[in-house]
């Protein structure tokens, strides 16, 4: 444990043992990431192995993210019933058996329901590290901790690259069957480690456990009168009264999830609708963007770019590995320090002029009967361009934003519909993508993706106020009509 000297009473310092936590829980993060960077190039050797054809590989690859989105809206249910830490326990367990059958992989159906157990695991996964984060995160440094789930996913992709690169030297049976097949030993370890971390405090006052909540603030605050602001202010969140002292009382309302589907969809409050549009456009725009493109089908876009071997190729993608990971710590850090909006706004804006870029590389190349130097160059730079301004914002931003604006008794299932929406178009985006630059050529593929990304650009700029230094109690007052989207998280005009 650490003590709340350690924290030397500052109330604005990274408290050791919330960041400690927040890591353990970020790290099932690597093994999703892993697994979605390692099937990469996996897929070149699976292919040649198995006798599949284009259509099984967008499959393979995209269902995923179909089973995904089942897992993230059981997981909403599932964390506000058994609880954050257990839910990121069941999810190690779904993606360490994952693991166990694709790395077995005989056949084309065994390695689909592997893929499909572990998209489970990936949907719990997403739902809950970043959700149990900024619950035991403090304001000043919730924007941090809350993003590590992406710095995680990050690493595992890099390390799924690395892996391509190093296990494609062994035989064709063995070699993919190891990339995948390697990530059930970390899972393994991350379920029985998580056991040691404490339980949310929030989530322990929903079930009326106040005398432990108040013990886990003791521990993730770094001062005495911190830890009793945020007690106060979970108590009236949870529907307690402030002024309560017991260890343990019985709340008359639900606190298991039940109803929260109907406050949610049926009769949303204002802030409440506000809130789950925020959060689905967020979601929704992440990836139809594009990034899912480049990382799952990073090798054949560099391969229509002109770059031929696989080892080649499969350098190149470890270049967008290291990129995506150098730049989503750089937003990482900034996140507390800039706010949401302005890494949001910077990070699309880069990608449009980035994905205009790449399409018209691409199209030069396409269109040339001759090895285009210059325009394999800029198609490189323009991808890897890209990569650092998706991850420069949206990628961080996303995952920290849904989880915090939504209320106590709302936020697992609020969050878990964003990451559904996720899914569906990160499972759309990875399904269709062969066909789609069929259909249209790759480099007008991603024109497409630069003129989505115009629109993503306008949402964020009217519809996501700022959320950076507000308690999580503070959102619903941040989200009413009150104020003005473009100035809230600046000042709440009271009275109005």
């Amino acid at each position: 444990m650490v003590s709340m000297e350690e924290g030397n009473g500052d109330p604005t310092r990274i408290n050791k043992y919330a960041c400690a936590c927040a890591i353990v829980a970020s790290m099932i993060s690597i093994i999703f990431g892993y697994d979605t960077g390692v099937m990469s190039g996996a897929m070149i050797f699976i292919k040649e192995d198995l006798k599949i054809n284009d259509t099984q590989v967008e499959i393979l690859a995209g269902i995923l993210n179909l089973c995904a989105l089942v897992g993230s809206l059981c997981a909403g249910r599932a964390s506000d019933y058994i609880g954050r830490r257990y839910t990121i326990v069941l999810a190690s367990i779904l993606f360490m058996l994952g693991s166990v059958l694709m790395g077995y992989g005989p056949n084309y159906a065994v390695l689909m329901t592997g893929r499909c157990t572990a998209g489970i695991g990936v949907g719990f996964a997403l739902m809950i590290a970043p959700v149990y984060s900024a619950e035991i995160s403090s304001p000043s440094s919730r924007g941090l901790l809350s993003s590590l789930p992406e710095v995680c996913i990050s690493i595992g992709i890099l390390l799924g690259y690395v892996s391509n690169y190093f296990f494609a030297k062994l035989t064709l049976k063995l070699g993919w069957r190891l990339m995948l097949g390697i990530a059930a030993i970390p899972s393994l370890a991350l379920a029985f480690g998580i056991l040691k971390m404490p339980e949310s405090p929030r989530w322990l006052a929903m079930q009326g456990r106040l005398g432990e909540a108040k013990k886990i603030l003791l521990t993730v605050c770094n001062t005495e009168e911190e830890a009793e602001a945020r007690f106060r202010e979970i108590k009236i969140a949870a529907g307690v009264d402030e002024n309560c002292n017991e260890d343990f009382v019985k709340l008359t309302h639900n606190t298991h999830g039940e109803g929260v589907w109907k406050e949610l969809l049926l009769r949303p409050s204002p802030p409440v609708r506000w809130m789950l549009l925020a959060a689905i456009g967020i979601h929704f725009f992440e990836h139809a963007t594009g990034i899912e493109a480049v990382i799952l089908y990073g090798p054949r876009i560099f391969k229509k770019a002109g770059v031929t071997t696989k080892n080649k190729l499969l350098l190149a993608t470890v270049g967008v590995g290291i990129t995506k990971f150098v730049f989503v710590v750089i937003a990482t850090l900034l996140l507390d320090k800039v706010g949401r909006r302005p890494l949001l706004l910077t990070s699309v804006g880069g990608m449009i002029f980035a994905l205009t870029g790449l399409g018209f590389g691409l199209t030069m190349v396409e269109h040339s009967h001759h090895k285009l130097r210059w325009a394999l160059s800029l198609s490189i730079a323009a991808t890897y361009l890209y990569v650092a301004f998706f991850n420069f914002g949206l990628a961080a931003v996303t995952w920290v934003y849904s989880s915090e604006i939504f209320p106590l008794k709302l936020r697992a299932q609020g969050h878990s519909i964003g990451v559904a929406v996720n899914r569906v178009m990160n499972a759309a985006i990875s399904m269709s993508f062969i066909s789609i630059y069929k259909a249209i050529t790759i480099g007008g593929t991603f024109f497409m993706f630069a003129g989505i990304s115009v629109v993503a650009w306008l949402f964020f700029y009217f519809f996501l106020p700022e959320t950076k230094g507000r308690s999580l109690e503070e959102m619903e007052a941040i989200f009413s009509r009150r104020t003005k989207p473009r100035n809230v998280g600046i000042e709440i005009q009271p009275g109005k």
